[in-house]
């Protein structure tokens, strides 16, 4: 399974695009699709829904929306293979796991590369953190699962993406400055503008013009930033890109469970 949540949602299995039939399953499989590999909490996915339909309706809503989207991965799966619909979407003690089985997912991606480059950045090595980190850019296509109405946990997770996308280029501008490219970043720049910024008026389209201001300036400032603090990583990841928003009950700085573990704790409602 291919997984791209780094603009539009797009879930692809089998090769073949999983489409979900309502609106509900849509945004469930936009959730399960915001953190793969992961048990989200029933809990979690009725508040997602519970704008939707009205909430006492939310479970029943959900269990619905699962049943609708494991038909479409049977259609897409097409009855070979040791995958099934039960595997991919499988049920799990308090919640719904999405398993990839080892597919591409565009934040995991983005998330390594970010890290190789603010790696490179705490070891002055400005080529290699501005080819790693304009690689994780590149992987943006829009806001983070853009046109998904969110509900209280996605709206968290999406902002927590796109204050990682301002960090990483924040970054990557400062590595750049660091080079000496001020006209070639000007000109990248410009090309950015019209590469998924989302609305004229958000913060990733206000960064880009702060960040043209800084190449006009034709120096790095020492001590400034153009989007979120941003501190280099000190083990094999990047501090903060791409992780997700923590479940009721954990902090967010805490590890990414592997499918095979059991739910992250969510409180009595689970």
């Amino acid at each position: 399974m291919d997984i791209e949540v780094l603009g539009p949602p797009r879930v692809t299995e089998n090769g073949v695009p999983v489409t979900a039939p309502t609106p509900e399953s849509r945004h469930v499989l936009a959730v399960l699709a915001a953190s793969p590999d992961r048990v989200v909490p029933v809990s979690v996915l009725a508040d997602e829904l519970a704008g939707r339909v009205p909430p006492e309706h939310a479970r029943a809503a959900l269990h619905a929306a699962v049943r609708r989207l494991r038909e479409r991965f049977a259609e897409a799966l097409g009855g070979c293979g040791v995958r099934t619909p039960e595997t991919v979407l499988s049920s799990r003690p308090g919640g719904y796991l999405l398993d990839t089985g080892g597919g591409r997912c565009d934040v995991r991606e983005f998330e390594r590369e970010a890290g190789a480059g603010y790696r490179a950045m705490s070891r002055g090595d400005f080529a290699r953190a501005a080819s790693r980190l304009r690689r994780a850019l590149d992987l943006w296509t829009g806001p983070a699962l853009d046109g998904v109405e969110a509900g209280p946990w996605l709206r968290g997770r999406i902002a927590a993406l796109d204050a990682d996308r301002l960090s990483v280029l924040g970054q990557w501008v400062e590595a750049e400055l660091a080079l000496g490219r001020h006209r070639e970043l000007r000109l990248e720049l410009a090309g950015l503008h019209g590469a998924g910024t989302g609305r004229p008026d958000g913060a990733y389209p206000a960064a880009l013009r702060r960040a043209e201001a800084r190449a006009l300036a034709g120096r790095p400032a020492a001590g400034s930033r153009l989007g979120a603090t941003v501190r280099p990583a000190a083990g094999p990841g990047p501090v903060g890109a791409g992780r997700p928003a923590a479940w009721p009950g954990r902090s967010a700085g805490g590890p990414v469970a592997p499918a095979a573990e059991r739910p992250l704790a969510c409180g009595a409602r689970c």
